[in-house]
């Protein structure tokens, strides 16, 4: 695709990236096979090629409205475009930096505004968020349904985790809602590594990984956030720790992308890039290690939900099938598994319509295998699944844990 970006443009810190990925963009309409939202809506500016010349315009000078805004918004960030494209097209880093030119560009309504900024105070902060969610879950009968539809019905307490007691140790992220939503994930996958002979080490400092400020445009605070993570997992990986685990493959797939943002920061730059090498999925972690004699105790049917941010960001889609196929489950077949549920991050949220849509055509998928349970990698997948009220939605970690136990 042939460009000529503006002089404005061509001063944002990331105009040479932008036009390179422009430039790998060969129009073919492949993305547009696989896109949730083109399938849903059938319109061009709906699916990827029409974003992309969207945010071209922008940059060769041409002017951006609230129209513009509207199918940028749309965008799940799913990433199932970059699977499916031929020519490697960086789609979502293309998208990263039209949302951040369009943001300066044509402001938002009152509503969206005061939306965005509290989805950015509440959700990063463990406290205010769990202060919330018990306050949501008393009065969650007069509450509108698009509310209280996302606030789970009953969250499982965390069962104790094991002491520090093994020589191979790693760290994990803790994060942000899923403390509060599910805190037995992580206690779970503690229990399920010290029987494979490997400590998880606390980062008290650590916190939300950032993705939540940075893909609702706040660039710089997600930024900020990466780099406070950083100084609190350093201590760590300098005293020799193996790995940084995330459950949430949502926060995962942006902890990866550290280096890769930070690597024009004189200060962070090295240790971001090392910080990336060592993010691993869960997933990854069990798939390294010696689990065959783990064996799953009982017969259950599981279908399991890969999230976009494990199959199409991380590439890692059957990863946790294999797994959980190793460890004795019996795993449903899903129809059009590579398509996104819904949750996306706080699409729910700023797209409630479509991600309902998206939500109740991914459950049918799931359920038409009839399982006992659906598992699934990404607490936003999770709570936004298990919203609906059909089949119980967990884990897959605490399946194993219980499972094993």
């Amino acid at each position: 695709m042939q460009t000529n970006l503006s002089e404005q443009a061509l001063t944002l810190p990331r105009a040479k990236e932008a036009e390179d990925i422009l430039r790998s963009c060969v129009h073919c309409g492949f993305c547009n096979a696989t896109c949730p939202t083109y399938q849903l809506l059938g319109n061009e500016l709906d699916g990827p090629r029409g974003r992309i010349y969207l945010i071209k315009q922008m940059l060769e000078g041409q002017p951006a409205s609230d129209k513009t805004q509207l199918h940028l918004d749309r965008c799940l960030t799913c990433r199932n475009c970059e699977t499916t494209c031929p020519s490697g097209v960086k789609y979502h880093a293309l998208l990263d930096i039209g949302r951040d030119m369009l943001e300066a560009r044509v402001e938002r309504p009152i509503s969206e505004r005061v939306m965005r900024a509290g989805l950015r105070k509440v959700i990063p902060s463990p406290r205010t968020f769990s202060a919330l969610l018990k306050a949501g879950q008393l009065m969650r009968g007069a509450l509108p349904a698009k509310i209280g539809d996302k606030i789970p019905r009953e969250i499982a307490n965390a069962a104790p985790r094991p002491p520090i007691r093994h020589a191979r140790r790693m760290l994990m992220l803790e994060g942000c809602a899923q403390r509060s939503l599910s805190p037995n994930t992580n206690a779970a996958t503690a229990r399920v590594l010290d029987r494979l002979g490997v400590s998880i080490e606390a980062a008290q400092d650590a916190g939300c990984c950032g993705a939540v400020d940075y893909h609702l445009n706040a660039q710089d605070a997600g930024l900020d956030r990466a780099r406070r993570n950083i100084d609190a997992w350093w201590p760590k990986i300098e005293a020799g720790a193996e790995a940084i685990i995330q459950t949430a493959s949502g926060c995962g797939a942006f902890i990866k992308e550290y280096g890769h943002l930070l690597r024009n920061d004189p200060v962070y730059a090295a240790k971001a890039a090392r910080v990336s090498e060592l993010a691993r999925d869960i997933g990854e972690v069990l798939a390294a290690l010696p689990v065959e004699h783990l064996r799953a105790k009982a017969e259950q049917r599981v279908a399991f939900h890969c999230p976009c941010t494990l199959q199409h960001a991380q590439k890692l889609g059957g990863s946790v099938e294999a797994i959980l196929s190793r460890l004795g489950f019996s795993l449903t077949s899903v129809p059009d598994a590579h398509l996104c549920c819904g949750s996306a991050g706080t699409y729910a949220f700023t797209q409630p319509e479509l991600s309902r849509q998206l939500r109740d055509n991914k459950l049918d998928a799931l359920e038409s295998g009839q399982p006992d349970i659906i598992a699934t990698a990404n607490i936003g997948c999770q709570t936004h699944l298990g919203g609906a009220g059909r089949t119980a939605v967990r884990h897959w970690i605490e399946i194993v844990d219980e499972a094993i136990a």
